[in-house]
């Protein structure tokens, strides 16, 4: 058994590139104890270009064998799992985390309405209102931007043709955030969808000089929820 107060579970998707630290698909992230299970067969076609809703009863099955496994709080490694939130938070005994998304009311409230939501997402022509209905942010206001337009992002990640170079992906996603905050300088604080982009958070905050929020950081908020460990 695991000597600990907190053990996070996270459902990873059927993909092979590189999780670097920083990211949730790597353990080196965390300061606490964490496990993984692969939901077989859910691959980035299926996930964020389909939104097949038979993944559902595969997630649900992965997430059971995480509570079997000690998890007190379960996430996903895409935030395109928001449109199935409901579903799976309700078949599962323990808190659910399907996207970073989550944030997005909370936040909007939080910064007095002041402005749309910025969000970067993997794919800006398949994150939907679907998705935002999903975990109850279809009336919030929100500018997105979507890494599908960046060569490399698309290689290494979307289509998985090229090893990741996190140099390269990280050159992408600032001037993503850049050109974001150009057209839209009335956001005050952005969302990254994508779980991929999480090593990056700080760096985007320096260059939009707007706070940013991403699946790290929920699970964070919710963490200190079962324990008063600090980080």
């Amino acid at each position: 058994m695991i000597d600990r107060e907190f053990l996070l579970g996270v459902l990873l998707l059927d993909t092979h590139f590189e999780r670097i630290k920083g990211e949730i698909g790597n353990p080196k992230t965390f300061p606490y104890p964490v496990i993984y299970q692969t939901v077989g067969g859910a691959d980035v076609r299926r996930v964020i270009e389909r939104g097949d809703p038979d993944l559902i009863s595969l997630f649900i099955e992965a997430g059971h064998v995480l509570e079997w496994r000690g998890a007190d709080l379960i996430a996903t490694s895409c935030g395109f799992l928001a449109r199935f939130q409901s579903e799976i938070a309700q078949a599962l005994q323990v808190p659910f985390l399907s996207s970073s998304l989550l944030q997005l009311p909370l936040l909007y409230r939080l910064f007095g309405r002041r402005g749309p939501m910025g969000v970067i997402t993997a794919s800006k022509r398949n994150l939907s209102r679907e998705h935002l209905r999903g975990i109850g942010a279809e009336d919030i206001p929100v500018r997105i931007a979507g890494m599908d337009t960046c060569d490399h992002f698309t290689g290494s990640i979307l289509k998985e043709e090229v090893p990741l170079n996190p140099s390269r992906l990280r050159e992408e996603v600032l001037e993503v955030a850049r050109d974001l905050i150009v057209h839209a300088p009335e956001i005050p604080a952005f969302v990254l969808e994508c779980t991929n982009l999480s090593p990056y958070r700080r760096d985007i905050r320096d260059t939009v000089k707007r706070p940013v929020f991403d699946i790290i950081t929920l699970i964070e908020s919710c963490r200190h929820g079962f324990t008063e460990k600090n980080p």
